[in-house]
């Protein structure tokens, strides 16, 4: 498991402390994976598969899901999940979202 972690780290330019404080998975958590003493629990891996967009079965297997069962958020990094999230969470409107955002491509320039 810890070397799919490893490559979806590198996959994405995420540093592990970086994930770490994204995600609320100590440091230690890391290194037990890394050195094989503890398995990943059910929770845990979730929280990592979820970070990824990937399968907890692909966390630890490495492979591949059949397309049609693929994420369609997969390519999203965890913190923008974290976003959506935290937005749903504190009962923030799907509506102001995208007033927000067109807000922010306006100042920007953009269409």
């Amino acid at each position: 498991m810890y070397e799919i972690f490893e490559q979806l780290l590198q996959k994405y330019n995420i540093t592990a402390y970086k994930f770490c404080k994204e995600t609320g998975i100590s440091q230690s958590t890391i290194s037990t994976w890394k050195s094989k003493k503890n398995l990943v629990s059910p929770e845990i891996g979730k929280r990592v598969a979820d970070y990824f967009g990937v399968s907890l079965d692909y966390l630890m297997t490495g492979k591949e899901e059949p397309e049609e069962k693929k994420n369609p958020y997969s390519d999203l990094k965890g913190i923008y999940l974290s976003y959506a999230k935290e937005a749903q969470d504190s009962g923030i409107d799907p509506d102001d979202i995208r007033l927000a955002l067109d807000t922010i491509r306006r100042l920007r320039g953009e269409k």
